[in-house]
């Protein structure tokens, strides 16, 4: 039976690969390097596309369960959940970036050491971010919407699901580290446990089957939370046991500041990306709650649907991170910059046509999810499509840059995008709607309502993906790569 199960996959193995041959064959990028970017890219789409199910299913859930206040409420606490979750991803994405390097040096006991690292200012940040929102989610929620249901409906769940925080931390330090090493799949397997834990939790919990009780969007909460615990636990158990490339080692050095400081040096930009584009969040999302909440809840269908279509750029990025920084550490330049333009290529092509596909079906996609705002979910899930290119080549480009440890740029790109988003959004403000800025007070709008909301988030994706284009043709970033720690000129020492 095994043997049986092994002949399948291979053979499922086999014709996935047809499609970077394919690409291959005609030219769009070299076939050895772009099998390899796919076999290190698929078991992250996996994660990937599992997680983003989750996250559709619990506002599926919610929305079945719930009126659109409590699905607009799940939106707004989503974002302040985002900010640990963000903090989080530019810890781990320092993790991969400085792990890659050391293994492709083959310095493995530094990169041991940088999953303690990691572990030990994931407890620093994390903590007061809990305390936080124990103290403060009804305040925090009320920032960015008048409408008293939203506002308890999202403190309730803002409330319970931050204390997942430090196990996502873990969780998310030991799946980089380990991709950092070249094994993409071992965190694939641990999310095949976890996420459906998670959507079972959230299905008993939300509506109450069976001996459970009937929780509400507090049951979405302690679904993701317990799920999270679960996921962290299981991946201390691997790296502890020592079985894989990189471990988590107990005892021994506890800190090392020329380690943590490089973590931060890479993590820090990357934060201020995610942080950026998470508080970015709040001003739009200020003038889609003006517009209306039929208006916010639209959107947040509308954009977790379309992430099926953008989740692949998270395995191109980890790809293009993992080989970018493993050729640098091996020394290899040429390599590096041709693993980071086959990687963007094939993530690229591989985006827009599930893009495609999505948007041709974004109506009967919407039906599943709303009765109440169909046309405008459509519309939105439609939008999402036309920026899905500009995510694509944004989000693997950073990949690259982020395996050089050269993450600075991609933060400039997100704040020029961010910039230009929300010049644009203000103008979808009715006429004469006055925005008050600390003794200042503007009136924006031009009344362009839903149609600026389009204009803003296609126009932003592009001019970030414009910013890492420009910085990865610059060779700059290999620059970067010789002084840090674990890169080339480290290699050679």
């Amino acid at each position: 039976m095994s043997g049986s199960a092994a002949a399948v996959r291979e053979r499922i193995r086999d014709v996935l690969f047809l499609f970077p041959a394919a690409l291959g064959r005609v030219g769009l990028l070299d076939r050895e390097r772009g099998e390899e970017a796919f076999d290190l890219a698929l078991p992250v789409m996996v994660t990937g596309t599992i997680r983003t199910v989750l996250r559709t299913a619990d506002f599926f859930m919610v929305s079945l369960a719930l009126p659109a206040a409590a699905v607009a409420g799940l939106e707004f606490a989503f974002q302040y959940y985002f900010i640990g979750f963000g903090l989080a991803l530019a810890l781990s994405s320092g993790t991969i970036s400085v792990v890659s390097r050391f293994k492709g040096a083959g310095d493995h006991a530094r990169a041991d050491l940088a999953i303690k690292q990691s572990l030990w200012l994931a407890v620093l940040v994390s903590l007061p971010l809990v305390a936080a929102a124990q103290l403060y989610s009804a305040p925090l929620v009320d920032l960015l919407t008048d409408d008293p249901a939203a506002i308890e409906q999202g403190a309730i769940y803002l409330r319970i699901v931050t204390y997942a925080l430090l196990f996502r931390f873990w969780s998310m330090i030991a799946a980089r580290a380990l991709q950092g090493s070249g094994d993409t799949r071992t965190p694939m397997y641990v999310n095949l446990v976890t996420v459906p834990t998670n959507i079972a939790l959230d299905a008993v919990l939300i509506f109450g089957f069976g001996p459970f009780p009937e929780l509400g969007i507090a049951g979405a909460a302690w679904g993701t939370t317990i799920a999270e615990t679960l996921g962290a636990v299981i991946f201390f158990s691997l790296l502890v046991a020592g079985s894989y490339d990189v471990s988590l080692r107990l005892g021994g050095t506890q800190w090392d500041t020329a380690l943590a400081r490089e973590l931060v040096r890479v993590g820090a930009p990357l934060a201020g990306t995610r942080l950026v584009g998470t508080f970015g969040r709040f001003p739009f999302l200020f003038v889609l709650a003006t517009l209306g909440t039929p208006v916010v809840a639209a959107f947040a269908i509308g954009r977790r649907v379309i992430m099926l279509a953008m989740m692949p750029a998270w395995g191109y990025s980890t790809a293009s991170s993992t080989l970018v920084g493993q050729a640098l550490g091996a020394g290899d330049e040429s390599e590096a910059t041709a693993y980071g333009w086959d990687t963007t290529s094939i993530a690229l092509v591989t985006q827009l046509l599930i893009a495609a596909v999505m948007a041709v079906f974004a109506r009967p996609i919407a039906t599943v999810f709303t009765a109440e705002t169909v046309d405008m979910t459509v519309e939105f899930i439609r939008m999402f499509a036309l920026a899905v290119g500009g995510f694509s080549v944004a989000r693997t480009m950073r990949g690259a840059l982020r395996g050089a440890g050269d993450t600075s740029w991609p933060l400039y790109g997100k704040i020029l995008g961010l910039a230009v988003r929300l010049a644009i959004t203000a103008l979808a403000l009715p006429v004469g709607f006055a925005v008050s800025l600390g003794f200042v007070s503007i009136q924006p709008g031009l009344g362009m309502g839903v149609l600026a909301i389009y204009v803003a988030v296609v126009v932003d994706f592009y001019i970030q993906a414009a910013v890492n284009v420009a910085r990865f043709v610059s060779g700059e970033w290999q620059v970067v790569a010789r002084k840090a720690e674990g890169g080339p000129a480290a290699a050679d020492d």
